[in-house]
């Protein structure tokens, strides 16, 4: 079938069809599967299926944080768009990013340190938010990862693919490494915004169909 004359369900379950036969066999369960599948399908990159790391019984927590009606929020504004509200509204989830807020960058300047981790801070003070998604900025792991610890935070999931060379690789590991909260994460530099809300939409399928 040509491409150009196909419905966008049709494509998405051609690439899913083309994923599946070029990943082969993998020890992961099925519904961490589908999360993967899903961001490779985003990515184009299949070294997520040697990277992606899960907390016991992440994938569980998230789809049930979606089903309660928990407010996500992410670190960045294109993160934020990449998420389908259309699927979450059944659930009554709030979605949200403060990084863009004029109070969030006065604070920042003011403290010296960046928009994110003020972000983080006023996304924790509201204890409507229990999953925290960070796609972008390393910063923002570490201060929720602080947060977490000094329990001014309690997050129900923690989905971090922050991207780049200075500090993604390095807070992922902390988040990896702690027992302080349920986490859906990758290993080495690699990551992004549109990752990570590809990481939310699978969940979010999987909670549609409970």
């Amino acid at each position: 079938m040509d491409s150009l004359s196909m419905k966008p369900e049709e494509i998405e379950a051609a690439s899913f069809r083309i994923i599946e036969e070029e990943a082969g066999l993998h020890s992961f369960s099925e519904a961490e599967w589908r999360i993967i599948r899903r961001v490779i399908h985003t990515s184009a990159d299949f070294e997520y299926l040697r990277t992606m790391k899960f907390s016991e019984g992440a994938v569980e927590k998230g789809v049930t944080a979606i089903r309660e009606g928990s407010g996500i929020v992410t670190d960045t504004n294109m993160a934020l768009s990449g998420i389908s509200k259309q699927r979450l509204v059944r659930f009554g989830c709030r979605t949200s990013c403060h990084v863009g807020s004029s109070d969030v960058g006065a604070l920042a300047k003011r403290e010296g340190v960046t928009r994110s981790v003020i972000a983080m801070r006023k996304a924790a003070s509201d204890r409507f938010n229990r999953v925290f998604v960070i796609g972008n900025a390393p910063t923002a792991l570490f201060e929720l990862l602080r947060l977490i610890k000094e329990k001014e935070a309690d997050p129900l999931l923690v989905i971090a693919l922050p991207v780049g060379f200075v500090g993604a690789e390095e807070s992922k590991r902390a988040l990896a490494e702690s027992d302080a909260v349920p986490f859906i994460t990758n290993s080495g530099r690699k990551g992004g915004s549109n990752v990570a809300a590809a990481v939310v939409n699978a969940l979010t399928i999987l909670a549609s169909e409970g």
